[in-house]
């Protein structure tokens, strides 16, 4: 009962199907994770494709020299569509997913996704409507690093941060906000502070906010 309430509540798309809110609701389970709890890990196999219910979930690449390149972030009323893909394909993944605030999901089993898509037309349309959002996530941050300059690369990334955390405070390190848009600490904190002096954020420890 509880996990089709939160599906009606979060997942409007799945919730027209009374069908499929029943089935998810069987087969489903509910669970809560701390924050920076790794999910998906690197070169390993999925076992249960998340719904969130709250909090963030950060999916990266890591390089090799360690650096983060951040490609969406899964919000409340979302999929981990990446999951879903090689999931269905049985394949391994290639990116890390860590929670970056406490998060509360519904886990739906692999191996109930073919009955999904074979049995339920609702199912497919919210895949599809989540792999075309996160297309364009990650195309705006391709040219938010590819195209911008450094300093307007991370006032876009503040201000993404701001509109996703729904606060105008960012509870980063400089460090983390580097690994984040593939820069150093050091040329972080310099872009940090004059931004600082144009007066359109204020720096306090560890965190960020946006004036």
């Amino acid at each position: 009962m509880e996990i089709s309430k939160k599906l009606k509540e979060y997942f409007p798309d799945l919730a027209r199907s009374t069908q499929l809110v029943s089935e998810i609701a069987k087969i489903a389970k509910l669970h809560s994770f701390k924050k920076e709890t790794v999910l998906l890990k690197d070169d390993s196999f999925v076992k249960v494709i998340p719904l969130v219910i709250s909090g963030v979930i950060k999916i990266y690449k890591e390089e090799e020299n360690g650096n983060e390149v951040l490609l969406y972030y899964i919000k409340p009323g979302e999929t981990c569509i990446v999951s879903v893909i090689t999931a269905e394909k049985n394949e391994k993944v290639h990116v890390k997913g860590v929670v970056e605030d406490d998060v509360e999901v519904i886990l739906i089993p692999k191996e109930k996704l073919y009955g999904l898509r074979k049995n339920f037309p609702d199912w497919n349309l919210f895949i599809f409507n989540s792999f075309n959002d996160k297309f364009e996530e990650v195309v705006d941050m391709i040219k938010v690093l590819t195209f911008s300059n450094k300093e307007k690369r991370l006032y876009d990334y503040l201000l993404r941060k701001t509109e996703l955390n729904k606060s105008k405070t960012i509870n980063k390190s400089h460090q983390e906000i580097a690994g984040e848009l593939g820069s150093s600490r050091e040329v972080i904190s310099r872009l940090l502070k004059k931004l600082e002096k144009e007066k359109k954020l204020k720096l306090g420890h560890k965190s960020i906010t946006v004036i």
